[in-house]
């Protein structure tokens, strides 16, 4: 059902996103009196296709990673005389960079009335309270201590972990102080001065806000399964979900991150699990499997899953805006995002970030099951996050790529004449080697993942 619901999420995630942004580019063209001959949604071997009134084909393709609208251009098509005035070719300059604006446009459009829809619905967020302050962290440094709530960073206001955690994704590799405000309850705010020096995070291992020193507030964890691997250690040795671990070869194991370290302490060793099911007391024999880390260490796993505790009301907070307050917090969200994104492309150039954070296919497919899992709010956040990735990543000045068309037709605009054919040949062979090799890094990255 798990693989299912993946591939369900990811056709979702790709045709709704592929779509909107070929939408982008069949519509203005359509508005510019240019002949579309084929809007295509996916490569290879057509699957569905119809023509429609306006004689275009529409085609639903085998493989489903990306898609296209090819339009009438007299560079690659025969052009019969009497519509000589509908090719791509023929369009002034300005028209034809709207046309191939509008595709990465509407992808920030989409993400705008995507994060609209869920301020208007209403979303649940948990409120930035520290559990812990790990020492000798910079705001253990600094101050901050555990039960406070944060409230501000460098002046922004912040009402949730999840924003807690893009302020200080935009402080990677700074050197420079920062403010926090934090107040603790029926106490008045205190600002904590933070200080940063070329601030590094592996993002594969840590989030910025844990990097910094801060752990999160977290209802009790109790040791009970909420999810078995089918071909897991635990599943094979009999553990069901529901059954509450009490001890593991007698040592009493009353939190989930005590059994964790018990189980990752007993790689290949066989191990007696007291477990409470319905009621009854039961043993089960378990030999933990063994991983390998980067670093050389040898853990164990049972290929187990804890049941996640409910949060407490008092630590959530449900975030609701009025349709007109909603659409400008849907703005101002796309535009952190979009900054966010492009400051994180050029430190990934420049090295601050690690290229180990790129990702595919494989990634991509794993978090739209995931979010889709965790439901529509998830869901809806994450198509907006990749909406805009989609966007700035065609914007980008690549040939290939919409980003590099556009360059072209700036220059074309400038220069008062096309850029040459051999000018545009040679750019498309570094755009696409620049762009495979991209490619290549990210699906290294998921397998290494995987």
């Amino acid at each position: 059902m798990g693989l299912i619901q993946t591939l369900l999420a990811t056709l979702v995630t790709l045709g709704v996103l592929v779509t909107i942004h070929e939408w982008g580019h069949y519509w203005v063209a359509r508005r510019c009196g240019v002949r579309v001959l084929r809007f295509s949604i996916g490569f290879g071997k057509p699957l569905f296709s119809w023509k429609g009134k306006d004689q275009t084909e529409y085609v639903v393709a085998a493989i489903p990673l990306g898609g296209y609208v090819r339009m009438l251009d007299e560079r690659e098509d025969t052009v019969p005389a009497e519509w000589q005035g509908q090719a791509f070719n023929t369009k002034p300059v300005m028209q034809r960079i709207a046309i191939v604006a509008a595709g990465p446009v509407v992808n920030l459009l989409f993400a705008v009335l995507a994060y609209w829809f869920l301020f208007v619905l209403g979303t649940s967020v948990i409120i930035p309270k520290v559990g812990e302050v790990r020492p000798g962290s910079p705001v253990a440094v600094a101050g901050l201590g555990a039960g406070v709530e944060i409230q501000s960073i460098n002046g922004y206001e912040v009402n949730s972990w999840e924003q807690v955690n893009l302020r200080l994704a935009a402080l990677i590799g700074d050197t420079r102080e920062i403010e926090i405000q934090a107040s603790e309850s029926g106490r008045s705010a205190h600002n904590y001065t933070v200080q940063l020096n070329d601030w590094r995070v592996d993002l594969d291992r840590e989030s910025p806000v844990t990097a910094l020193g801060f752990i999160p507030w977290r209802p009790d964890v109790e040791p009970v399964l909420g999810q078995l691997l089918e071909d897991g250690r635990a599943a094979q040795a009999g553990l069901q979900t529901g059954d509450r671990i009490l001890r593991v070869d007698g040592e009493l194991a009353d939190t989930w991150q005590g059994l964790v370290e018990l189980i990752q302490a007993s790689a290949d060793q066989p191990r007696v699990f007291e477990v409470e099911r319905s009621g009854r007391v039961l043993t089960v024999e378990v030999t933990p499997a063994s991983r390998r880390a980067e670093d050389g260490s040898v853990s164990g796993f049972i290929g187990a899953g804890v049941q996640v505790p409910e949060w407490p009301e008092a630590m959530q907070r449900e975030i609701r805006y009025g349709p007109v307050t909603a659409l400008v917090m849907g703005v101002e969200r796309t535009g952190q995002m979009i900054v966010l994104t492009l400051d994180s492309i050029r430190k990934m150039f420049t090295g601050i970030i690690s290229v180990k954070n790129l990702s595919g296919p494989i990634t991509i497919a794993k978090v739209a099951g995931d979010s889709a899992a965790s439901g529509l709010e998830a869901f809806i956040s994450f198509l907006a996050y990749l909406s805009i990735s989609l966007g700035i990543l065609n914007l980008l000045p690549i040939p290939m790529l919409d980003g590099g068309h556009l360059m072209y037709y700036m220059v074309e605009l400038i220069r008062g004449k096309p850029v040459s054919e051999q000018v545009q040949s040679l750019g498309l062979k570094i755009g696409m080697l620049l762009l495979f090799s991209l490619m290549a890094v990210a699906m290294f990255n998921d397998i290494a993942r995987l």
